[in-house]
């Protein structure tokens, strides 16, 4: 099915769903006795409790298994700053993915700011009603700054979505991607494309998990330490990869490389660039929702692994 069935496909069942979520009650509703044990004046038993020990709140409510699922709209997939109301339906997404596939019940919520403290702000007035927050799809750098403070000033769960969870399944994939083509993480040259949350989040990992050299690409080209244009983000990954200082553009920096890792935009990793690469390359291209390269064509170049 190509890109385009999906596109109509989406349209047509998000309109006639309106929507991916909803809320169903899990206590009967069906009497008055019903009614006046789930709301008044039943319900006043249950405050009571909670206001004299508010961890109470697990007992008697939601908020144990509810997670907020948080955006500005300001970085949605690959589409960019598009705002709050057009975020919503990758937030519903998130949301739905969550109940799916773990059973907790997540909130979709789009601020209509993009100022630091504002988010910071309101994601704690509404942290009472949540056992968790999701953060997604904020921009960086402002979004390790949101998560760092929201971490330190909360007494709940937070996490950043694009950060973490990106980085996670992408050394799940490394580990994997190393016994199918007979590789140790440290032997490798790991080429990262795109300095955003993501890319920032799996060089850390990567490091981590003991991959030794690491080359960082934004839209400008190499990260090292003789660029003047980079964010306080971006001189920190200038000091933690690229140790011989390479300079240059993405096709310098994937030459001889065994690993391209894309968290940018699409259709920047050429063919040419793939068959510069080591024998049996490793090509994860990740940007979303179109990657930097289409699988037919990684593999037509000689990639090994393509994700």
């Amino acid at each position: 099915m190509s890109k385009k069935d999906y596109a109509a496909l989406s349209i047509e069942a998000h309109k006639k769903a309106r929507g991916k979520i909803s809320i169903e009650p899990k206590m009967p509703l069906d009497t008055k006795d019903d009614l006046s044990i789930a709301y008044t004046p039943g319900v006043a038993e249950p405050c009571r409790e909670i206001s004299k020990d508010v961890e109470k709140a697990y007992d008697y409510t939601a908020k144990g298994n509810l997670v907020a699922v948080v955006s500005d709209g300001s970085a949605v997939l690959g589409l960019g700053n598009i705002g709050p109301e057009a975020a919503l339906p990758v937030m519903e997404g998130k949301a739905v993915l969550f109940k799916k596939f773990a059973n907790v019940d997540a909130v979709p919520i789009v601020l209509n700011t993009q100022d630091t403290e504002e988010i910071i702000t309101a994601v704690k007035a509404i942290a009472p009603t949540f056992g968790g927050i999701n953060l997604e799809d904020i921009s960086a750098p402002r979004c390790f700054e949101i998560e760092e403070r929201l971490k330190k000033e909360l007494s709940i769960p937070v996490f950043h979505d694009d950060q973490h969870g990106t980085a996670i399944v992408t050394l799940a994939g490394m580990f994997n991607a190393c016994k199918l083509t007979g590789r140790k993480l440290k032997d490798l040259k790991v080429v990262i494309n795109g300095a955003g949350a993501a890319g920032v989040a799996i060089v850390n990992l990567l490091f981590e998990a003991g991959v030794k050299e690491v080359i960082m690409c934004d839209s400008r080209g190499i990260i090292h330490n003789g660029r003047t244009d980079l964010n306080d983000t971006k001189k920190k990954m200038s000091k933690l990869t690229n140790k011989s200082n390479v300079t240059g553009n993405l096709e310098d920096a994937v030459k001889d490389s065994d690993v391209f890792i894309g968290v940018s935009a699409p259709g920047v990793l050429t063919q040419e660039m793939v068959k510069t690469m080591t024998k049996d390359p490793i090509i994860f291209a990740m940007a979303n929702p179109t990657p930097e390269i289409m699988p037919d064509e990684a593999r037509e170049a000689g990639a090994r692994i393509i994700a």
